[in-house]
């Protein structure tokens, strides 16, 4: 009988190791598989990237609280809010879709997202149009006429360039008015490079007026998509 409890014995150690080993691989793979995932900002998150959608909220105006690196109620609350306007889905989490929107690069602190590819230069100029046509419009409007820009380069009818696009003739009155050669708002470069990182407040549009101002019958005639601030935005 003692001889024969022996193999048992050894056949049991290996099943348990057996058991063990595959148990153990799992755990591993898992949560490999878990750490390799990119984390997102949500209630209770920490750190830069919390920080910079903070600034962000605060320059839309939906987050009133401190920039302080901690994703709490408010936080969630100003993220909902630019998910709603954006057409998201609104679960309060910044996910990498929400980022984007905001101009923040998932898991890092600069901001460069999936918008249109752009030299400084062209930066610098988008800015300055900005900031002469939309200088004491709300931010969101700020990002709107930069959108503007944006969309008339990738519309057939208009320039293919920035520089095109803005310098072309009877396109933008600040460029005759003398505001173009004013110093530019430092909220402009914010607005341009959000703009330029995908958000487009605008819904698309390719015109902008201010109804109160212009004498141009023919912009009255297209098709508005919607208002901010002093601006009708249309197609």
């Amino acid at each position: 009988m003692k001889g024969k409890s022996i193999p048992v014995f050894k056949l049991l150690l290996i099943l348990v190791l057996n058991i063990f080993v595959v148990s153990f691989v799992s755990y591993s793979f898992h949560y490999h598989i878990q750490d390799s995932l990119p984390a997102l900002s949500k209630m209770g998150s920490r750190g830069d990237e919390v920080i910079q959608i903070q600034k962000k909220l605060k320059e839309y105006g939906v987050y009133s609280g401190n920039i302080d690196g901690i994703y709490g109620t408010q936080t969630e609350k100003g993220v909902r809010a630019v998910q709603r306007y954006n057409g998201l889905t609104v679960d309060g989490i910044a996910g990498p879709q929400t980022l984007r929107v905001m101009g923040i690069s998932s898991g890092s602190s600069s901001s460069s997202g999936g918008g249109t590819s752009a030299s400084q230069s062209d930066i610098n100029l988008l800015a300055r149009i900005i900031s002469a046509e939309a200088r004491g419009e709300p931010y969101e409007g700020q990002v709107a006429v930069g959108a503007v820009v944006l969309n008339r380069v990738e519309h057939p009818s208009f320039p293919d360039t920035f520089a095109g696009v803005v310098y072309q003739p009877g396109a933008f009155t600040a460029i005759t008015d003398g505001q173009f050669n004013q110093p530019v708002a430092d909220s402009a470069y914010n607005a341009a490079r959000d703009a330029l990182n995908g958000w487009d407040p605008s819904g698309g549009a390719i015109y902008y007026y201010n109804p109160d101002k212009t004498s141009n019958k023919w912009i009255r005639t297209r098709p508005v998509i919607k208002r901010i601030g002093n601006h009708l935005f249309a197609s």
